[in-house]
């Protein structure tokens, strides 16, 4: 069983913490290399499937990011209503 983020910060020292994060910066694990393994597969195929003098994708764009958006409240209310009805679920919210 895996640490909790509160349990592997009382286990490390800032400076251990910051050398791993820039070691992943350099060779990246975990769900990065995972993510980058894909990228560089679909930018392959997009660069090969390309328009004539059409600009070279990078294998950057072909990343996800996960930015934290910042939702109003109404917004937040939507997704939790489809994902209850999408997974079989009813809305007895009333709205």
């Amino acid at each position: 069983m895996g640490l909790t983020r509160s349990e592997l910060l009382d286990r490390i020292s800032s400076r251990e913490l910051t050398e791993w994060m820039a070691f992943a910066q350099l060779e990246p694990f975990g769900s990065d290399a995972y993510y980058l393994g894909h990228a560089i597969v679909a930018h392959v195929i997009a660069n090969v499937n390309r328009g004539k003098g059409q600009p070279e994708y990078k294998v950057g764009e072909f990343m996800p990011k996960f930015e934290d958006e910042i939702q109003s409240a109404d917004q937040m209310l939507q997704f939790a209503r489809t994902m209850t009805m999408a997974l079989g679920g009813e809305d007895h919210s009333g709205g």
